[in-house]
């Protein structure tokens, strides 16, 4: 079994935070990693902390516009050679627990997921329950996983993509189908496997074209009964805001 895994990170002008999450990753116990970066033809110092890391980590990296971030991602996921996928932002930190989940890789039939935490701009560590924890098909319908908290079998995207007209949720998109998806098992270890900045994109940008789509997703994706669960929950509080 091909245990590399490969951290694929999409990036734009943002040197000073990728020199700190290029070093946890260089940090982790679990040697068996490959670094991805796909660069949008940054400007700043990006392509330079690429090459100094290129010196101490298995990385490569190519650097040249893009559509956005999940253009990137869905490059850095044809560029990667691992047999496990993960996503991390350049303002994101792996924890030691990255490495303890690392070594519990075993199916590749199987997604496997542990626990994040939040770091904000003034040097706080925050922990909350709305993005991380236990993800049944049921709560992936009401609200999305943090991407960063996943090391994906290489299998799931070789049926899947990043779809580009969600500008914002592709991620979300994603992990609708995968949970929906009968053909992955999926893993839960209570361990904190990333600090992730809640002042990233998608903390503060809406996508309108995903909300819209998202009830069509659920029906497409997982059974019936998750989705009619999620349109009577989402009937009571539209009846309840009213």
């Amino acid at each position: 079994m091909n245990r590399t895994i490969s951290i694929i990170i999409a990036t734009y002008n943002v040197g000073e935070d990728l020199r700190e999450c290029l070093a946890s990753v260089e940090a982790q116990s679990y040697k068996d990693i490959e670094v991805v970066v796909v660069d949008g033809g940054s400007q700043d110092d990006t392509v330079a902390v690429l090459k100094e890391y290129a010196l101490r980590l298995k990385l490569q990296y190519v650097s040249e516009p893009d559509k956005g971030i999940y253009d990137a991602l869905n490059k850095g996921v044809r560029m990667a050679t691992g047999g496990w996928l993960h996503f991390l932002g350049a303002d994101d930190r792996l924890l030691p627990g990255f490495s303890e989940l690392a070594a519990r890789l075993q199916r590749p039939d199987t997604v496997y997921y542990g626990i994040t935490e939040e770091f904000h701009k003034d040097g706080r560590t925050t922990k909350t329950g709305l993005l991380t924890g236990k993800f049944s098909a049921y709560r992936m319908a009401k609200g999305c996983i943090n991407h960063q908290a996943i090391l994906y079998p290489a299998a799931v995207f070789q049926k899947y993509q990043y779809d580009l007209k969600y500008r914002v949720y592709a991620d979300y998109a994603l992990n609708i189908r995968v949970w929906g998806d009968r053909q992955f098992r999926k893993d839960y270890y209570p361990v904190p496997v990333v600090s992730y900045n809640m002042s990233g994109f998608s903390a503060n940008n809406p996508d309108e074209v995903f909300l819209k789509d998202k009830p069509a997703i659920i029906r497409e994706s997982m059974s019936w009964f998750t989705w009619w669960r999620y349109k009577s929950k989402e009937f009571k509080k539209k009846i309840k805001g009213a």
